[in-house]
C-alpha cells in the first residue's frame, strides 16, 4: 500500500482534513435543506411552522446543533415564550425577530412571523422581569378598579326611584323600544339596570379597543344578567347583545381557551334574538317596522360562528356561515355618496348610517325615516315635560299641606302623579306614625319569638318591630301590614321618637331635592356623572356598527379557508 502523502501549508491544515471539513458543511447544508423541506411540508399540511432559535450560551445543550421550535402563527408570544423557558431552563426571556423585541400580548402572526423565521433568544434581568410585572399588576388593579366604580355608580342610580326631581336626580328607567317604561318588579329592575350599566361601559371600552377591561366589564353584565327572570330577558335583545359583545372580545383578545364558552354564548345568543324577533323576525317587523338596522347583529353572529367553526376543524359549516355573512356585508355596506348626500341635509353620520339600512339604502326614504324618529323623540321628551310640570306643581300642594317634600315624592311616585291618593297615603302613614308612638308607650316589651317568624319571612329586623308595635303584637296583623305595603313603612314609623310627617313650616316646590341630600355622599355624585357619560344618547347606538373590524375578519377567514384549500 502506498504511503498516504499530507501536505502541510502556512495555515497548519492538511488535504485530508480539508476535504473532511468541506464534507461536513455540504452534509450540514444538505441536512438543513431537507430539514426545511420538510418542515415546508408540514406547515402546508398542518399550519404548523417551523422557528430557529438563536439561544444563549446558558440555554444551549449542544454549541454545534441547531435549535427548531414548531408551533401554529396564530398563537400569543406569551405562549412561545413560556414552552422556550420550559424546553430550555430559561427563567427570564424576551424574543427579537429582525432588531425587534416581539410583544408577548399579541400573536405570532401579527409580528411578521413566518415559517423558517429566525428568532433571537435572549435573557433579561430579573429587575427588567419584575417591571413588567409591576406593570401587569397595575394594569390589573386599574381594570379592577374601573370595575368597582361603575358598579358602585349604577348600584347608586337603581336605588334612585324618581321621587326626587330628574333636573337634579338623575336617574334610569327601563323602558321599550317605543320609550314607554317597563313594570318590572324591583329586585329585578335593579339587577337590570346595573346588567345594562355594565354592558354599556364595556362597550364604550370596545369601541376605544381596550377589550381586556371590556371584557371584565362585560362579564360583570352577564353576571346581573343571570338574576333576572327569563321572562324579561326572553323580551329584551339586550341579553344576546352582550353574549356577541362577549365572544368579539374574545376573539380581539384571541382567547383560544375560551373556544368552548364563546360556543355557548353564541347559541344563547341566537336563541334569545329568535324569542325577541321571531322566527322570521316578524315580531321585530311588527314593532319597528323593518329589520334592516338589526341585521348587523345577525352578520356579526354568523361571522363569529364561522370563525369557531374553522377553529374546531368544521371548515364546511365555516364556509357556510361565511357565505352568509358576506351576503349581509354586501348588503350593509353604504354608498359613500348617498352618506354624504344625508349629512348634507344636516343629519349626522350616525343618524345617516341607520338610516339608510333601515330603508335598504333608499336616500328619500331615510331622510324620511331619520325625521319621523326625531318627531317622536321631541314627542317623548314633550310628554315628559309636561309630566314633570304636573310633579312639581302637585309637590307644591302637598307642601302647602304641610308635608315634607321627600314624603310627598314618594307618595305621589307610588301613585303615578295622583294628587288625591297621594294625600290619603300621606295622612294615612300620619295616623299610623301616631298609632306606632302610642304603642310604643303602651308596650315596652317586644315577643322576640313572633319577631323571628317575621324575620324568617323575610322581612327586615327594624320593619318587623315597627309593625308589631303597630298592630299591638299582632302576629297576623302586623304580617299583613307589612304585605299590603310592600314590606316597607315610613321613615317615622321605624324610629320610636316623634313623626316626623307634618313638618312645623310647609316645605315649597322650590326647595332643592339635590342628590347630595338624604345623606348621600357628595363623592358618589362623580361616580354618577362618570357611570353616565358611557350610556349613549342615542337608543340604537348598539346597531351603529362601520363593519371596518368585520371587514378585515371577514378577508382573515377567506385566507384561512383559502390556504386550508391550497394544502388539501
Amino acid at each position: 500500500m502506498e504511503p498516504t502523502v499530507h501536505y502541510r501549508g502556512q495555515r497548519g491544515w492538511t488535504a485530508t482534513s480539508a476535504v473532511a471539513e468541506v464534507a461536513s458543511a455540504l452534509e450540514s447544508i444538505r441536512s438543513q435543506a431537507v430539514k426545511r423541506g420538510m418542515g415546508n411540508k408540514t406547515y402546508r399540511e398542518t399550519c404548523v411552522a417551523t422557528l430557529e432559535l438563536l439561544l444563549p450560551k446558558e440555554g444551549r445543550k449542544d454549541t454545534k446543533k441547531k435549535n427548531y421550535l414548531q408551533t401554529k402563527l396564530d398563537v400569543l408570544v406569551q405562549d412561545v415564550m413560556d414552552k422556550i423557558s420550559e424546553q430550555h431552563g430559561l427563567q427570564y426571556i424576551k424574543l427579537i425577530l429582525n432588531g425587534k423585541t416581539l410583544i408577548p400580548e399579541k400573536r405570532l402572526d401579527e409580528q411578521n412571523v413566518k415559517n423558517n423565521s429566525k428568532v433571537m433568544v435572549l435573557r433579561v434581568s430579573e429587575p427588567e422581569r419584575k417591571k413588567q410585572l409591576l406593570e401587569e399588576e397595575k394594569k390589573k388593579k386599574t381594570k379592577d378598579e374601573s370595575v368597582q366604580r361603575t358598579q358602585k355608580g349604577f348600584q347608586i342610580l337603581s336605588e334612585r326611584d324618581g321621587t326626587d326631581d330628574p333636573a337634579t336626580t338623575p336617574f334610569l328607567e327601563i323602558a321599550d323600544q317605543k320609550g314607554n317604561p317597563l313594570k318590572i318588579p324591583p329586585s329585578e329592575k335593579k339587577a337590570l339596570i346595573l346588567a345594562v350599566g355594565f354592558h354599556e361601559k364595556g362597550r364604550a371600552l370596545m369601541k376605544r379597543k381596550q377589550y381586556d377591561a371590556a371584557l371584565s366589564h362585560l362579564v360583570q353584565a352577564d353576571d346581573q344578567f343571570s338574576k333576572c327572570g327569563s321572562m324579561l330577558l326572553s323580551t329584551v335583545d339586550n341579553y344576546a347583545v352582550l353574549q356577541l359583545d362577549i365572544v368579539w372580545c374574545y376573539r380581539a383578545l384571541e382567547a383560544l381557551s375560551c373556544l368552548d364558552d364563546g360556543k355557548q354564548r353564541l347559541l344563547r345568543a341566537e336563541d334569545c334574538f329568535v324569542r325577541c324577533y321571531g322566527e322570521q323576525q316578524q315580531r321585530l317587523r311588527q314593532i319597528k317596522g323593518n329589520t334592516g338596522r338589526e341585521e348587523v347583529l345577525f352578520l356579526r353572529l354568523y361571522l363569529l360562528q364561522s370563525l369557531l367553526a374553522y377553529l374546531d376543524g368544521n371548515e364546511h359549516q365555516a364556509r357556510q356561515k361565511l357565505m352568509k355573512v358576506e351576503d349581509l356585508y354586501g348588503r350593509l355596506c353604504l354608498d359613500p355618496g348617498k352618506m354624504t348626500e344625508l349629512m348634507g341635509l344636516g343629519f349626522s353620520e350616525q343618524d345617516a348610517r341607520l338610516g339608510l339600512r333601515a330603508c335598504h339604502g333608499n336616500v328619500d326614504e331615510a331622510a324620511l325615516h331619520i325625521t319621523n324618529r326625531r318627531q317622536e323623540k321631541e314627542e317623548m321628551k314633550q310628554k315628559e315635560r309636561e309630566k314633570r310640570r304636573r310633579r312639581l306643581e302637585a309637590l307644591s300642594t302637598l307642601g302647602e299641606m304641610g308635608f315634607a317634600k321627600r314624603d310627598a315624592a314618594q307618595a305621589l311616585h307610588q301613585t303615578h302623579g295622583d294628587v288625591d291618593r297621594a294625600y290619603g297615603i300621606l295622612l294615612e302613614a300620619s295616623q299610623m306614625a301616631s298609632a306606632a308612638v302610642s304603642n310604643n308607650n303602651m308596650e315596652p316589651h317586644m315577643d322576640q319569638a313572633k319577631v323571628e317568624q317575621m324575620l324568617y319571612l323575610g322581612f327586615e329586623p327594624e320593619v318587623a318591630e315597627a309593625a308589631l308595635r303597630m298592630t299591638g303584637g299582632d302576629l297576623h296583623g302586623a304580617t299583613q301590614l307589612l304585605l299590603d305595603n310592600q314590606g316597607v313603612l315610613p321613615p317615622e314609623v321605624l324610629s320610636p321618637s316623634p313623626p316626623s310627617s307634618l313638618s312645623e313650616e310647609p316645605s315649597t316646590s322650590s326647595e332643592s331635592a339635590g342628590s347630595v341630600s338624604q345623606g348621600e355622599d357628595p363623592m358618589d355624585e362623580d361616580l354618577v356623572n362618570e357611570v353616565l357619560d358611557d350610556i349613549p344618547r342615542h337608543e340604537e347606538d348598539y346597531l351603529d356598527l362601520t363593519l371596518e373590524e368585520e371587514g378585515e375578519v371577514i378577508a382573515q377567514m377567506n385566507s384561512y379557508l383559502h390556504n386550508r384549500n391550497s394544502s388539501s
